[in-house]
């Protein structure tokens, strides 16, 4: 049986279950108890190192890092398929999903933590304007391509929406008002019933 060790307000957990959703695939969910330091374990630590959710376990293989285990999922669970056949195509969604990590996922980790987590006396304002800013530069480059198209890459949904969904669902606690047709890929992404069955704690 496929393991995820996962806890319900990651947003890079939230991706292994957005796939997980979309591909009917048969899983268990594993809890780590992250406000009581569970990832800190020495058990858990030995199947992530790093210490930190998702974590995939399968048949004594792991893997810890969320587009790698959505590459995996996609891989072994082909259908139904959320990347492309053709090659090219299949090399976009790997690119934006990568510019996802890169450009949006990054900064929005700037914001949100301490916007979830922290009391506001300890943010760093300076560094959360800064990653603001960059957020709002790479949704301007997503508006200009998703101006003629409902979704990013041959105008169906792939796993580079799985990716950014956790983030866009941010937008408003990270005070960012998208373009327009960011916005209505957005709310489409955000409308799913898997990402609706995800939705965080807070």
């Amino acid at each position: 049986m496929l393991k995820i060790h996962d806890h319900p307000a990651s947003t890079y957990a939230r991706r292994v279950r957005i796939a997980i959703i979309e591909k009917n695939i048969p899983h268990e969910f594993v809890l780590v108890d992250m406000a009581a330091r569970k990832h800190r374990d020495p058990d858990y630590l030995a199947l992530n190192p790093y210490g930190r959710v998702p974590t995939l376990v399968e048949d004594g293989f792991v893997l810890y890092e969320s587009t790698a285990i959505l590459n995996y999922l996609e891989a072994t669970r082909p259908q139904p398929a959320l990347v492309p056949a053709d090659p090219r195509l299949r090399a976009l969604v790997d690119m934006h999903m990568k510019l996802c990590d890169l450009q949006m996922a990054r900064q929005a980790g700037v914001i949100i933590f301490p916007r979830r987590f922290l009391p506001a006396e300890r943010w760093d304002e300076k560094a959360m304007a800064q990653a603001k800013q960059e957020i709002e530069k790479h949704l301007a480059i997503l508006d200009r391509q998703l101006a003629t198209k409902e979704y990013l890459v041959a105008d169906r949904y792939t796993l580079a929406e799985v990716c950014y969904t956790p983030f866009l669902h941010y937008l408003p606690l990270m005070e960012i008002t998208p373009p327009p047709a960011v916005a209505a890929w957005s709310a489409r992404v955000l409308g799913r019933p898997s990402a609706q069955a995800t939705l965080p704690p807070n």
